[in-house]
């Protein structure tokens, strides 16, 4: 029968002649000593009924949890691993703010292209080094105009959470073009634009319109089922 706590191991083995050899092993940084305790085995005798508790109490008072996580606290293998994860967690912060974010898709607006539910590593680098440009899907911040629109359409209690989440949309026109959605079809500068990846064609009639300076305008590829650029 083998009893292990925290720095204590015994092993009973039954001896001959009706006894039994205790070997206690105590752990320590130092050393470890093995020492033989021979004990009897009369059924008569009370002491045995409170052997496992008082041995193991005994043993235990010098070596607990909140010791031994001390010990690893000052002991350089510690100090090592403190480091490491101290490093990890920044390095891990550092990506997220300023390189890569995780994101998931909420809901069919982008449809289908992007499904509910689908993982997605957004980039943060190209929109510090250079303008966006058309057909780029986006990830960014609700406008205030988008917020109006949910409060209008959902009530404000809907406000607090829904028109905080990011959103996820593609580019179809930069500043100074002038865009019109006629005929299910988008037209940007009087051009028609070939979309396969939007779900079906735009019910709706949008424009003509001119992007104004430092803006873009931007639509989901489920047309109908988008709150976007055509609407706020």
């Amino acid at each position: 029968i083998i009893i292990a706590t925290l720095g204590l191991t015994e092993v009973e083995s039954f001896a001959p002649g009706g006894q039994t050899l205790l070997l206690r092993r105590q752990i320590n940084a130092k050393s470890c000593d093995w020492r033989p305790h021979t004990l009897s085995l009369d059924a008569n005798s009370a002491d045995d009924e409170d052997l496992s508790s008082a041995e193991i109490e005994d043993d235990n008072d010098g070596v607990g949890i909140i010791e031994a996580i001390r010990r690893w606290f000052r002991s350089e293998e510690g100090q090592e691993d403190i480091q490491t994860y101290l490093f990890s967690l920044g390095l891990a912060l550092v990506l997220r703010l300023l390189i890569i974010e995780p994101r998931y898709i909420p809901s069919l607006s982008m449809y289908p292209t992007f499904d509910v539910g689908d993982q997605l590593a957004v980039e943060k680098v190209t929109k510090r080094v250079r303008p966006p440009r058309k057909n780029e899907v986006v990830v960014f911040n609700p406008p205030q105009a988008f917020r109006q629109v949910v409060e209008g359409q959902f009530g404000a209690d809907a406000t607090s959470k829904k028109s905080s989440e990011a959103l996820i949309k593609r580019i179809v026109a930069v500043e100074g073009d002038v865009v019109a959605v006629s005929g299910g079809n988008l037209f940007v500068n009087g051009v028609k634009q070939d979309e396969p990846f939007t779900a079906e064609d735009a019910q709706y009639e949008f424009g003509p319109v001119t992007v104004p300076e430092g803006n873009v305008l931007v639509l989901g590829d489920n047309r109908n089922h988008s709150l976007d650029g055509h609407i706020w």
